[in-house]
């Protein structure tokens, strides 16, 4: 059994631009990313997939100096860079996974790829519906199915977000949605604002020179202790690219 984790990662974002390679602790947040990715015990491989723009020179170069696998492909068409990438490896699972996530947890990374591989699901994640924090989000499915929606694929936004046409077509696809009695889904510990960056910097600060290997809980009991972090990064709205994605197809009425 091959589990391959793909990390979805590029500098030029509008809302927070070069923001995978700020600095967190003295190294590029995507570089903490990657160590705490490294300790999911059900990640058999790890590759960095980012663009072939020049605007990710400094990524790519920064991942590869690091000793980090790196693909570079389609700038837009994120769905044709995640196949491309892994077409001639052919792994039997696919892990998709985000650069902006520098609070992600392997427990919980390994809890979706257990509960994904025991329910024989095609895909399966904790974001349908999402009851983990903002920026934990993890997604599994066949290679199968990648190449699936690879050729069947059509909207803009299928082919920016990855795992769309999926969840979009539930008739032909078994889903899995791994969820937690406690919903915390208003929880933000994803980078897309500085806003974000500085409550990412503030749990850092707070616990990664006693814990590196800090995870979730850890996390959580400290907000309890400091109320006043949630306060940062209040108020934004949940997969705003998504939707934006969305409507410029014709998929949510506009606006007038």
């Amino acid at each position: 059994m091959t589990v391959m984790a793909l990390l979805q990662a590029r500098t030029s974002s509008t809302r927070l631009p070069g923001k995978v390679l700020k600095p967190l602790l003295g190294e590029p947040m995507i570089l903490r990313q990657i160590e705490r990715l490294r300790r999911a015990r059900n990640i058999g491989r790890l590759m960095v997939v980012t663009s072939d723009s020049p605007s990710d020179d400094a990524l790519a170069a920064c991942c590869a100096a690091a000793g980090v696998e790196v693909f570079r492909g389609s700038l837009d068409d994120v769905l044709d860079r995640f196949y491309s990438a892994v077409r001639d490896i052919r792994p039997e699972h696919v892990v998709r996974l985000t650069a902006d996530c520098p609070l992600a947890d392997p427990e919980v990374i390994d809890a979706v790829i257990d509960f994904y591989l025991e329910g024989g699901y095609d895909y399966a994640s904790n974001v349908l519906p999402p009851t983990y924090p903002d920026g934990l989000d993890v997604e599994v499915f066949r290679f199968s199915v990648l190449e699936t929606i690879w050729r069947e694929a059509s909207l803009p936004s299928q082919r920016e977000h990855v795992t769309s046409f999926i969840y979009q077509h539930p008739e032909r696809f078994r889903l899995g949605g791994l969820t937690r009695e406690k919903d915390l889904s208003s929880l933000r510990w994803t980078v897309d604002e500085p806003s974000d960056l500085m409550f990412v910097e503030a749990v850092y600060q707070a616990l990664y020179g006693d814990n590196p290997a800090f995870l979730m809980a850890d996390v959580l009991r400290l907000m309890a202790q400091r109320p006043e972090l949630l306060e940062i990064n209040s108020g934004q709205v949940r997969n705003a690219g998504y939707l934006k994605s969305l409507v410029q197809d014709d998929q949510l009425p506009r606006r007038v």
